[in-house]
């Protein structure tokens, strides 16, 4: 009960403070940059927005090969929830964090969408990209101008803010996915892969063993 109780605080708090805290919204700048990115036109957009934007993206991704097999063995399922966090982000992702109980188990076939999802091509190619994301971003970015809009524009305060709450929320459903797969939430595994922001979750979507009914035996 706790765990929940302190994720609905997490997600009240941070509403409120991009909404009612965070530097102002410039409405028609933001969607400038959301046009652009979205039409391709990126030569406009400072590399570092462009990476950090598409790493939101990433994580959302990396949530979705847990909790779409995660949401097979809850009441309800992780796809709307999903879905919300391709619009809001993290906030649209801690609701079905909260509401979700603890489950180690996984019975029934995958279907195509889940062996993607489970697939460790799936966590290297992930992988791969995100590393060309960051690289694309510390070397050609506008670091300055990064850290002025931080400070002066809601939307990039939020989204970075965004980018470490993903980061903070990973070990609440890497342990069940652990379980799953016949490993202790209390092995050093575990923190290897919960401590390392980003590329700790990207390492683990390499390494994990291919999910298997509960009660079966593990491919490696």
């Amino acid at each position: 009960m706790s765990r929940k109780i302190v994720l609905w605080v997490l997600w009240a708090a941070f509403i409120v403070y991009v909404l009612f805290f965070a530097p102002p919204l410039h409405l028609q700048e933001t969607l400038t940059l959301l046009i652009n990115i979205l039409t391709l036109q990126w030569t406009k957009v400072n590399p570092v927005i462009l990476s950090l934007f598409s790493l939101i993206g990433v994580w959302i991704f990396i949530y979705s090969c847990l909790l779409f097999i995660d949401g097979r063995m809850q009441k309800i399922p992780f796809w709307a929830f999903a879905l919300a966090s391709l619009g809001t982000g993290v906030i649209g992702l801690i609701p079905y964090l909260a509401l979700r109980e603890a489950n180690q188990e996984f019975t029934g076939a995958k279907d195509p969408l889940l062996k993607l999802l489970d697939s460790r091509s799936t966590g290297v190619i992930l992988t791969v990209f995100t590393i060309g994301l960051v690289a694309f971003g510390l070397l050609a970015g506008d670091w300055g101008d990064f850290v002025q809009q931080f400070l002066s524009d809601r939307f990039i305060h939020g989204m970075s803010l965004a980018f470490c709450v993903f980061a903070v929320l990973f070990p609440t459903v890497l342990g069940d996915d652990l379980a799953r797969r016949g490993y202790s939430s209390d092995s050093q595994l575990f923190w290897i892969f919960a401590l390392v922001p980003l590329f700790g979750p990207l390492a683990y979507l390499c390494w994990r063993p291919p999910l298997q009914p509960f009660g079966q035996s593990f491919e490696f």
